[in-house]
């Protein structure tokens, strides 16, 4: 960028600050510099968002509406300047001003909207229908305190607020003359009148949800999409003779019931109050979207009939599923639609992506409960479950059993996925592995009878955020090799090949990575006071802390290679740093006891001096975007070793890939995919397939116990779960030990960490051989994995969603 476009930077931040913050630069803090400058960003965008969404509803765009409980986007301080292609002049004006860039950055608090991978597909989705110039909305909730800052406490993960408001959010733009009532509770009255029956709710609660407005732009284009984000509010929102009659909890307390849904992102549901509250957010999604997307398609075209021509919806997991019965009742009882010519619209316009097969996903909801607070919902689902059944005996004539598994009301709970199947148009899953799944296991009666609504789209990352961004050593390298504008074309990624054996390219290659390390290293020192040493190997295992992404299969390894060590000190030459970021959901008990495991292991390596120079446990804290963008470039090591047939697909995966890390992962999800691209001597893949899991778990063949008799190492290796050094305030791991041998609830270990443990540990040595003895080698096999990362960007996901699914168009 040129001299002129940064000085014009520097005076538009002066004058910020001077006109709407009251100082001067030389005053000015670093949040106050933030704010001014993000005004300014902001400006930037403002004027192509309106102009854009004028030209989609002069054109009578279709336009998506992605719902999703989850968006986890990171900071958008940095990501805009990028999409906007004026990050180099951004930082040109910083360093005129004599300010530091990357403090500044550091100010932006992170919206806490997400937890894992769905919320960051959500995010990524977002970033590409608006680099492509795709009408899109997408739909959320505003959660005041997002999921939970982790911290942890002698071992222990300690769940505090996530206040991440509370200096506002100056992306979003509140829009309260689009508000909407939300009913919960309530009677049901049926009359008839000349017109037909007439349906109404009485005596209900009310919530108020008010919509806050973010653009969310893609590069370089001018159709940002929104995220509208929804908060609850009371619709009285202060009882003043309460108040003065000195009775406190009753004047807040309308306030208090309405306020909690939009309080915390999953709020414990180990509880019916946790139960009864999430219900309440998800409906109150639901229920905010559908009502605020027909108003504005009355607005504009005025005749619903024609809404599936101009929307199309797509729900991405159970969470918001009830907007469907939502739409419906809408359309019946407040727009004079019959049922047949309501459910004709309905089931044209929604979809539905499936993003994993664990039991405890599949939203499953007590059938009591949803009648207390939806009644008139709950007699939408039946008449939902009553057609669907009907049409399901006509298929399986004889076999009752097929329909009650199908039945999306059963064992006095409402199914969500079952309601999605029945009703979707189209049911995807995120990986080609998982789609088959979907096909063949969890949805297979319903794909034998509708083989027409399965299809398998993988998943993908953005890399402007996690290529051009998070790596931005290796965007400028990109820039000085690659012909053309990597982060608009992700094929350019292939061209990479072109210097796989070019030396003085491998060079600056893995000089990047160098100093990549030594970034992180600086971070850990600073944030949590751990020195690591950045010419070790990086092993990451980073991700949702879960039993079926086997981070306890990680902690064995570690324990092993100790074991090997003392025996033999030489069987380590080149050292290793193994790094865990995980977070345990807050009713996850055995979650947490892995976290407490990975910190006695860390405990019992890190003070044992023979394990000096040889390898090292570190657990960063509060894992977040914002971290992920400086752990992952600097990983040599990507941890994907979950049980094969239970990641779907996993986008973790293809951001290590992406910035030059190996993978060392099973056959799931999109490993298989991004085996299948870089070659099976570029990965290292161990263990079992999804099949013989599956197997397994059918004919109960797995027996843990045996391999721990005949292996004398796995044996030294669990027994220091009980006999060893792991010791946490006193208390052994034996709750670990006996769910590894013998299961729980009479079923053997689930996960088959035993199962997969040897094959683990060779090819693991392979690996590290590798590293070690061919250096050269290794730093090609990463070139290859950038080159065909590529393919795994979200742009391509979007194609072919809106290739297969949405048919919209781009806006001119």
């Amino acid at each position: 960028m040129n001299v002129t476009d940064s000085k014009q930077i520097v005076q538009r931040i002066k004058s910020k600050l001077i006109h709407a913050l009251g100082t001067t630069i030389g005053e000015a803090t670093n949040d106050e510099i933030y704010k001014a400058a993000a005004e300014c960003i902001r400006e930037d965008i403002m004027t192509s968002w309106a102009d854009s969404r004028r030209r989609v509803q002069e054109q009578g765009a279709k336009k998506l509406y992605y719902m999703s409980a989850e968006f986890l986007l990171g900071r958008a301080f940095s990501n805009n300047l990028i999409n906007l292609g004026l990050y180099e002049t951004y930082k040109a004006a910083f360093l005129e001003m004599g300010i530091d860039f990357d403090a500044i950055t550091e100010e932006e608090n992170e919206a806490g909207l997400g937890n894992g991978g769905l919320g960051r597909l959500a995010a990524c989705f977002l970033d590409s229908l608006s680099t492509m110039e795709l009408p899109a909305v997408g739909c959320g909730i505003r959660y005041e305190y997002g999921m939970f800052r982790q911290k942890i406490v002698d071992g222990t993960q300690i769940e505090m607020e996530d206040d991440w408001l509370r200096d506002g959010n100056i992306w979003e733009i509140e829009r309260p003359e689009l508000s909407v009532e939300v009913h919960f509770n309530g009677t049901i009255e049926e009359n008839w009148t000349e017109n037909g029956l007439e349906i109404k709710q009485k005596d209900y609660n009310t919530v108020i949800a008010v919509p806050y407005d973010m653009p969310i732009i893609g590069y370089k284009t001018k159709t940002p999409a929104t995220l509208r984000l929804w908060s609850a509010r009371s619709k009285q929102r202060f009882d003043l003779h309460s108040f003065n009659e000195g009775i406190y909890d009753k004047a807040m307390a309308d306030q208090t019931f309405a306020e909690a849904i939009s309080k915390v992102l999953y709020p414990s549901d180990d509880h019916m109050q946790g139960k009864q509250l999430r219900l309440k957010q998800f409906y109150f999604l639901a229920s905010a979207t559908m009502q605020s997307m027909l108003k504005r398609h009355k607005q504009i075209f005025s005749d619903l009939h024609t809404l599936p021509d101009h929307v199309v919806i797509q729900i991405n997991e159970t969470h918001p599923a009830l907007a469907i019965p939502e739409l419906m009742r809408i359309l019946m009882d407040e727009e004079g639609f019959g049922w047949d010519e309501a459910y004709q619209i309905v089931k044209k316009m929604f979809h539905y992506t499936n993003h994993t097969i664990m039991t405890e996903a599949m939203e499953c909801w007590d059938e009591n409960m949803f009648r207390f607070l939806l009644p008139r919902i709950y007699q939408i689902v039946c008449a939902f479950n009553e057609k669907y059944c009907n049409k399901i005996r006509a298929y399986y004539s004889h076999d009752e059993e097929k329909v009650r598994s199908m039945a999306i009301i059963g064992n006095n709970e409402i199914r969500m996925a079952n309601l999605c199947v029945a009703v979707c148009r189209r049911v995807n899953g995120v990986s080609n592995l998982h789609g088959d799944i979907l096909k063949e296991k969890i949805f297979n009666s319903s794909y034998r009878i509708f083989p027409q609504k399965y299809l398998a789209i993988t998943n993908g990352i953005t890399h402007r955020r996690w290529f051009g961004l998070a790596n931005q050593g290796l965007y400028h390298l990109a820039k000085e090799y690659i012909k053309g504008d990597i982060l608009k074309d992700y094929h350019l990624f292939e061209q990479f090949l072109l210097y796989k054996e070019d030396e003085e390219f491998l060079k600056k290659y893995s000089e990047v990575k160098e100093n990549n390390k030594i970034r992180f290293a600086k971070y850990i020192k600073e944030k949590q006071g751990i020195e690591i040493n950045p010419d070790s190997i990086f092993d990451v295992h980073c991700k949702r802390l879960h039993e079926y992404k086997r981070q306890l299969m990680k902690c064995l390894h570690i324990i092993y290679v100790y074991q090997r060590i003392k025996k033999d000190p030489e069987c380590i030459t080149t050292p290793i740093t193994f790094i865990f970021a995980a977070k345990a959901a807050p009713g996850y008990t055995k979650a947490k006891e892995i976290i407490r495991l990975i910190h006695s292991v860390a405990e019992m390596v890190n003070k044992d001096p023979d394990m000096k120079g040889k390898i090292q446990v570190v657990f960063v804290e509060d894992y977040c975007v914002s971290v992920a963008e400086m752990l992952i470039p600097a990983a040599d090591i990507s941890e994907q070793i979950s049980t094969a047939g239970m990641e779907a697909s996993g986008t973790g995966n293809m951001k290590f890939m992406m910035n030059g890390a190996l993978t060392i992962g099973t056959m799931d999800g999109a490993n298989i995919e991004i085996a299948e691209r870089v070659g099976r001597e570029n990965i290292f893949i161990f263990g079992d397939s999804a099949e013989g899991n599956y197997n397994k778990k059918t004919y109960h063949t797995y027996n843990p116990g045996i391999i721990f008799e005949n292996n004398p190492w796995i044996r030294d290796v669990c027994n220091c779960l009980i006999e060893g050094n792991l010791l946490y305030y006193g208390k052994k791991y034996s709750e670990i030990y006996q769910s590894l041998l013998f299961g729980e609830y009479g079923e053997a270990d689930p996960y088959y960490v035993l199962a997969d443990f040897p094959s683990y540990i060779e090819t693991y040595e392979t690996m590290y051989r590798l590293y070690v003895d061919q250096k050269e080698e290794w730093i090609k096999k990463t070139v290859i994995n950038t080159a065909k990362s590529g393919y795994f960007s979200s742009d391509r996901t979007i194609e072919q969603y809106n290739e297969k699914i949405w048919n919209l168009k781009p806006v001119k």
